[in-house]
């Protein structure tokens, strides 16, 4: 019966895998963007796909034109951190064709935070692969709920719920092939916010990545948050993390917030920022905006 089933799952895989090459060939130089999803709407550059692009000998950056998705690739198998919004599935998993990945290849799914626009496709893509999710607490409980509930956005922001497979410890380490990701807790944009770190190579050199998480506060209540009482003092521990990651290449969640613009191809990162200076950068508008609403509540 077992083996069964895994020639099924194999079967399933294979038609999908062959579906989707037959798109990745016929695609078109610049796609349309994916569809709204209705309920949250979003910026086309969110939604607009563009081609896969290598970022070091076995790191890939495969998202959207501003929502990033990265791939680490090993011949023992790949592993995928963030996803974009919940429409971006089977871009994803033609994007992971297009550089040799099979959707069976895919061993872990990772996430920075359970916000739609960065984990909405991650039930479908686990369904898709039979993947694992690593989260942790915080976000495997954001995860299950489909975003519900959320500290700042209520139901405003929901996605198809999934179920984690592994939680994650703080600066506990993931691996796949040789590659070890391990991941860094920096609570603040939400409570379960991680950030991950890797070494690759390129050009014969080892090439230290730090994938950060969002360090905003979009429209968040930084005084008298019920909900979030330490908020201040959670962020403010979060940007003394990541100053002190490695950092030889900054990758942020929204490409744009480290710099990039990886629609070019010939040089996606035309303004590169480090750890140091992307922490610096949030910690002054938090700081401004805290001061506001101090003000505000006087």
């Amino acid at each position: 019966m077992q083996t069964l089933f895994r020639a099924t799952r194999v079967a399933v895989a294979l038609l999908s895998f062959l579906t989707l090459s037959s798109f990745a060939a016929d695609a078109p130089p610049r796609e349309k963007p994916l569809p709204q999803s209705g309920a949250y709407e979003v910026p086309d550059a969110w939604r607009q796909p563009i081609a896969p692009l290598q970022l070091a000998d076995h790191t890939w950056y495969i998202g959207t034109e501003s929502i990033s998705a990265v791939l680490v690739v090993t011949p023992d198998g790949a592993l995928l951190i963030d996803g974009g919004m919940p429409q971006a599935a089977n871009m994803l998993l033609a994007n992971m064709f297009k550089v040799g990945v099979a959707p069976s290849q895919l061993r872990w799914l990772l996430v920075s935070h359970a916000h739609a626009d960065h984990a909405g496709p991650v039930a479908a893509l686990k369904r898709a692969t039979g993947a694992r999710i690593v989260a942790n607490a915080e976000s495997a409980a954001m995860l299950a709920k489909g975003g519900t509930d959320d500290i700042h956005f209520g139901d405003d922001i929901t996605f198809p719920p999934a179920q984690v497979d592994r939680y994650l410890q703080d600066e506990e380490v993931v691996e796949v092939g040789a590659m070890r990701l391990t991941g860094h807790f920096t609570p603040g944009h939400t409570p379960g916010s991680t950030s991950w770190t890797w070494t690759d190579t390129k050009n014969g050199k080892p090439l230290r990545f730090a994938y950060v998480d969002s360090l905003s506060a979009p429209g968040y209540k930084l005084i008298g948050n019920a909900r979030f009482p330490r908020i201040v003092e959670t962020y403010k521990r979060t940007f003394d993390v990541v100053r002190k990651l490695p950092c030889d290449v900054l990758l942020t969640p929204h490409s744009d917030a480290s710099g990039w613009t990886p629609n070019d191809a010939s040089n996606p990162h035309p303004k590169p920022m480090t750890c140091v200076e992307y922490a610096d950068g949030a910690e002054a508008k938090f700081d401004a905006e805290l001061a506001k609403q101090r003000a505000g509540s006087r």
